[in-house]
């Protein structure tokens, strides 16, 4: 089989870890709930969906936790607080490094929200290395929809197994799968590493 000719990679869990408790202890300091319900309001509730489809501003975003927790802080300080939650994979930067000295086409591929997204570009320098970026919010669907893929294929101008895809949850790739992606789920640094190797894409271009 050819090699493919992009990796596409998710952005949480594979390429930067995340923890939405350490938001829901910063915003319950300044407001009227507890660190957990903060965290249930932002993970369960329909807002976060709405937020990382487009279909509310940071400003509206910022206002209906605001009326939710009770937060007294300003609505910079609550930027600071939400998005403030990212660690860097450094195998898997270093990995996407390395396919990119080999000339291989790389994009990041996430459902996410503008606030996230600022935070990263503004503190991660290797988010600045990848060829383009497919983000959620950006184009008003979520994986697993099939509009996303699509908005994938548009822009690496790739379709099929051309493409090999990276995510750590399993119905996103899935998705990916089903379009003929060589599609696989992320679990750990090494073994992701193992799978592109086999691929042909870490072996002298």
């Amino acid at each position: 089989m050819t090699k493919p000719n992009a990796v596409i990679f998710d952005l949480g869990k594979v390429l930067v870890d995340f923890d939405y408790s350490i938001a829901g202890r910063r915003i319950a300091a300044r407001g009227g709930v507890s660190a957990g319900a903060v965290q249930e309001f932002i993970d369960h509730s329909p807002l976060l969906f709405r937020f990382e489809t487009g279909q509310v501003s940071q400003e509206q975003f910022f206002a209906e936790v605001q009326a939710a927790t009770g937060f007294r802080g300003t609505i910079e300080e609550f930027s600071e607080f939400f998005a403030d939650i990212f660690t860097m994979i450094e195998p898997m930067v270093k990995l996407n490094a390395e396919l990119r000295q080999r000339g291989v086409p790389t994009y990041i591929f996430s459902n996410t929200n503008e606030l996230a997204i600022n935070h990263i570009r503004s503190r991660f320098p290797f988010f600045s290395q990848f060829n383009d970026y497919i983000l959620s919010y950006e184009h008003g669907a979520m994986k697993p929809d099939a509009r996303l893929y699509e908005v994938v294929e548009r822009q690496t101008g790739l379709r099929g197994a051309d493409l090999l895809y990276l995510d750590d949850r399993s119905e996103n790739v899935a998705a990916g799968a089903a379009r003929g992606w060589r599609a696989f789920v992320h679990h750990a640094p090494e073994q992701t590493r193992e799978i592109i190797a086999r691929s042909g894409l870490l072996a002298d271009r």
